[in-house]
């Protein structure tokens, strides 16, 4: 029997799609062999810097695209979900961020919120 690839879901706020690019690019092989789900211009971004992977595009964070991401993770189709979060920029969206935070507790999801805790997870994840 097959295993299934693991399944990333990949979201950054604005001042953070840079550094969320920079993983995808530096991780791009391990990437590769994944399923990715990434909200829409955070998605964008990753394809147009890694035309290799595949990923699949859902809306904006602020037009729904949090939530989306929530609703796979209840459905179970959601491994990591990697989420850079500006801190210091406010987020007119914040209680969609809470929600979707929340949905990867009650879940057990692993969720990276920062570049160091995602270095941890995909060192985990391909050693593991």
């Amino acid at each position: 029997m097959a295993t299934q690839p693991l399944r990333f879901a990949l979201i950054a706020h604005d001042q953070k799609k840079d550094d969320l690019v920079a993983f995808a690019v530096a991780h791009a092989d391990f990437l590769a062999v994944c399923d990715i789900v990434a909200t829409g211009t955070t998605g964008q971004r990753i394809l147009d810097a890694c035309p290799s992977l595949s990923v699949r595009r859902l809306k904006s964070g602020p037009l729904g695209g949090d939530q989306q991401i929530g609703a796979l993770i209840a459905e179970g189709l959601i491994d990591v979900v990697i989420f850079f979060v500006d801190p210091l920029t406010p987020m007119p969206h914040d209680v969609d961020v809470k929600a979707l935070m929340r949905l990867a507790i009650v879940y057990d999801i692993p969720m990276a919120l920062n570049l160091a805790t995602a270095e941890i997870i995909i060192d985990n994840k391909k050693n593991g």
